[in-house]
């Protein structure tokens, strides 16, 4: 099959490229940096050099695909950008995405999603707003909207509180088990997806391992060498002025304080729970092999 990937070579298309290939696909990856098309063509993919803010190249680069693999991200350093509406941003993209599979005349899309895309919680959403755009083409698109967990690479982003608290922050529990996935596990999905039969619009969540903030600190201070380290709650006031002193955009900020406070509880993932997948194979101590050596490097 003739398959577009969007994403460049990310942490999940990448693999999911190398995967496609593998199983003899003629696969396109889509990227905004043209550096980037010799590392593609060395996977044995195509390379098409253009951004997600442009609707008439993503409807050149999808026409006579049999599949169209779509996902949103904006430039790394957004979240800090005081100038950025994050969520306009990206609901902006969905509504490019829309227009490339209509003129295009592409039947069969899978769209990265995420956890919350049913509620539109805080920071997510914008999951929730390109859904709803997704879902209003025409019925002979079937799409796929597959909604992974948190990701494990986020916790990367606890080595700063580590080394100068000693402690996890967050503005939550640390005793309620929660999903977590790694970007691994979600490229199988999409790659398993996108063989299989399509029909109408679907769901489908990905995770790899359910685990408390606590178990969370436990696994990952053992790997870096600190058994004391724990998982500090703080309230939604002390993290919002905790993200706003690193920098953070303040309506990004104020995002991620909503979406964390909905893991209060679980109300964030009732929707999951209620379609529990069979988890992946990437469990959070494989993980945390890799979150020591960035530790050490940092």
């Amino acid at each position: 099959m003739k398959v577009i990937v969007t994403g460049s070579l990310g942490n999940i298309s990448k693999p999911l490229t190398q995967e496609l290939v593998k199983k003899g696909h003629q696969v396109t990856v889509i990227s905004s940096k043209a550096e980037r098309q010799k590392d593609i063509e060395a996977l044995g993919a195509k390379a098409a050099i253009g951004t997600m803010e442009d609707a008439g190249f993503l409807s050149a680069t999808f026409k006579g695909a049999d599949v169209v693999y779509v996902m949103e991200s904006l430039a790394p350093d957004a979240f800090f950008d005081p100038n950025v509406d994050v969520i306009a941003a990206i609901t902006e993209i969905g509504k490019n995405y829309k227009q490339a599979i209509e003129q295009s005349g592409v039947k069969r899309v899978v769209h990265l999603s995420s956890i919350g895309a049913d509620k539109g919680v805080g920071l997510l959403r914008f999951h929730y707003n390109v859904e709803n755009i997704l879902t209003e083409l025409p019925e002979e698109v079937f799409i796929k909207f597959v909604r992974p967990v948190g990701f494990y690479t986020y916790m990367y982003t606890f080595i700063q509180t580590i080394k100068s608290q000693g402690a996890i922050v967050g503005n939550y529990r640390g005793d309620e088990k929660e999903p977590w996935v790694s970007p691994l596990d979600i490229a199988a999905v999409i790659a398993e997806e996108i063989e299989k039969p399509f029909n109408g619009k679907e769901i489908r969540y990905i995770a790899s391992d359910e685990v408390s903030p606590n178990e969370i600190a436990e696994i990952l201070g053992e790997a870096i060498g600190n058994s004391d380290l724990k998982w500090l709650e703080i309230s939604d006031e002390q993290f919002l002025n905790g993200l706003l002193e690193s920098g953070m955009n303040p309506q990004t900020a104020q995002g991620f304080v909503e979406m964390n406070a909905a893991r209060r509880g679980g109300r964030l993932y009732e929707d999951y729970f209620r379609h529990r997948p069979i988890l992946g194979k990437v469990k959070l101590k494989d993980f945390a092999k890799d979150f020591a050596v960035a530790y050490n490097q940092q």
